[in-house]
């Protein structure tokens, strides 16, 4: 039996001294233990420390390790709607954080479900999960409340949004991409939200999870920006929406004075892979 092409994406904004073990480990353990073709693809945004170096050195040793670089801060949803319009170039779709908390093994194991679902969702909160490292408890108290505010809204009865990684078939990753406007932290949210609507077969599955200390991630005002955009989400989906387009400038405002950027505005035309080697697509192998 062929196995399925898979593309991994890795969104990494100041990720010099944590890229590069990620990558090395990554691709090791896939060189080792996937016998089909697998491509891992950095995607770096905003970036004002080397992390492109960082990529370009391991990639060195990694024939399969590949980058996008986009000059302005898009913010981790952003990152990965740029990097989902390379999807026509895999059967699997999926992504991870740059900090390596999914151990490589379990993405292995998230990919393969694919054969059987339009989505996989990684997950802390099914059996099966092992937490090797906990997150602190300020995290923890701000992730439950976040995942009560995201069930209230959009009842999807999935455990764990947030764990940042996830797979998708390509033919759903298409279908979906022109939806996913969201390119703060709550990406998640709108991806899988995107998927229910679309008629999309979703699994929860257990991951190998360990939380690693080194995250620039504001808390505070990386709570409150998440809250905004999956309240802003729920009203583009329903019929009072049109009555707030008025106030986009100020919800641009907003975001901007909370450092991060606004959600996207839906485009009609179809997202179209950059060519390798222009100037707008991929540099590398």
């Amino acid at each position: 039996m062929t196995l399925p092409t898979i593309l991994l994406l890795i969104p990494a904004c100041n990720e010099q001294s944590r890229i590069g073990p990620t990558l090395t480990r990554y691709a090791a353990h896939f060189r080792d233990h996937y016998a089909g073709k697998l491509d891992i693809v950095v995607v770096i945004n905003g970036s004002t420390d080397d992390t492109v170096g960082a990529v370009q050195q391991v990639a060195r040793d990694f024939a399969n390790i590949r980058w996008l670089v986009i000059p302005e801060r898009v913010g981790k949803g952003g990152a990965l709607i740029e990097g989902l319009k390379l999807a026509s170039q895999a059967e699997v779709i999926g992504y991870a954080d740059a900090d390596a908390a999914t151990a490589p093994e379990s993405l292995l194991r998230l990919a393969a479900l694919c054969a059987d679902y339009d989505c996989v969702v990684g997950s802390r909160r099914v059996a099966g999960s092992v937490i090797r490292q906990s997150q602190p408890s300020h995290r923890q108290f701000a992730s439950k409340v976040f995942h009560v505010i995201v069930e209230v809204l959009f009842r999807m009865q999935i455990r764990d949004t947030q764990c940042g990684a996830k797979f998708l078939r390509r033919s759903m990753a298409l279908k979906i991409h022109d939806q996913l406007l969201i390119a703060d932290m709550a990406f998640d949210v709108n991806l899988l939200y995107a998927v229910k609507r679309a008629g999309g077969r979703l699994i929860e599955a257990p991951v190998d999870w360990t939380d690693h200390i080194g995250s620039t991630v504001r808390y505070f005002r990386t709570s409150l920006v998440m809250f905004l955009s999956v309240v802003r989400l729920r009203l583009v989906h329903s019929p009072f929406y049109r009555w707030l387009r008025p106030l986009r400038p100020l919800e641009t405002w907003i975001y901007a004075a909370l450092r991060n950027p606004p959600p996207r505005v839906r485009q009609p035309a179809e997202p179209t892979a950059p060519s390798p080697g222009s100037p707008e697509g991929m540099a590398g192998r």
